[in-house]
């Protein structure tokens, strides 16, 4: 399946954030996770920049999603930048409070953060940090597990059940962007996420 993409906004303030409308779902991760080439999975087309410099991505990149043959977008992707590269990490941690923190606080149309860790490495202490911060904030969140085409089958199993040790409250999901493994389920999460916080219960609110 491929989905229509249009780039909206790039925010490095909380006042360039696009007027809240569709219900948004946030890609959160360490810098050089894979980040860039998950949302172009889900996508079927290069609409995030991959780059093999980590720590790109500076600013949270907006884009609106829309589905063949329907008029209008039905939800928003928000590229949020990488975190936890050495070089730049201080200098990104130091932009956090300016738009992130106010993002993943305040944003009413936020439905789902989908936090991407690599399969290939142990569980990191930033991981932790963001996870107790969208804890913390009552956000929905998806543990995603990227380059999971990089293991075996047995080494997969015991990195998912290394990472369910570390996070037991989180829902986790392997994916491998190269292969498509884990595409389906992540976005039967996000559509179920968009279609809660379409629903008459929580918009009237």
């Amino acid at each position: 399946m491929r989905v229509l993409s249009r780039f909206m906004a790039a925010a490095t303030d909380a006042a360039q954030f696009p007027v809240p409308s569709l219900p948004e779902i946030a890609f959160l991760g360490r810098s050089n996770v894979g980040k860039s080439s998950v949302i172009n999975s889900l996508v079927g087309t290069k609409m995030a920049r991959t780059s093999s410099t980590p720590g790109r991505t500076r600013s949270i990149n907006f884009f609106e999603i829309r589905w063949p043959g329907k008029p209008r977008p039905e939800l928003i992707f928000a590229d949020l930048p990488g975190y936890g590269y050495a070089k730049i990490s201080r200098e990104i941690s130091r932009e956090w409070p300016k738009f992130i923190e106010p993002y993943l606080n305040d944003r009413p149309t936020l439905g789902l953060c989908v936090v991407l860790v690599d399969a290939n490495l142990p569980p990191q202490p930033s991981d932790r940090q963001l996870l107790d911060f969208l804890g913390s904030s009552d956000r929905e969140f998806l543990l995603v597990a990227t380059k999971s085409d990089r293991l075996s089958n047995n080494q997969l199993h015991n990195a998912l059940r290394t990472l369910t040790q570390e996070h037991p409250a989180a829902r986790l999901l392997a994916f491998s962007a190269k292969t498509g493994a884990g595409r389906d389920e992540l976005w039967k999460h996000i559509r179920q996420a968009a279609q809660q916080m379409t629903t008459p219960e929580t918009s009237s609110g």
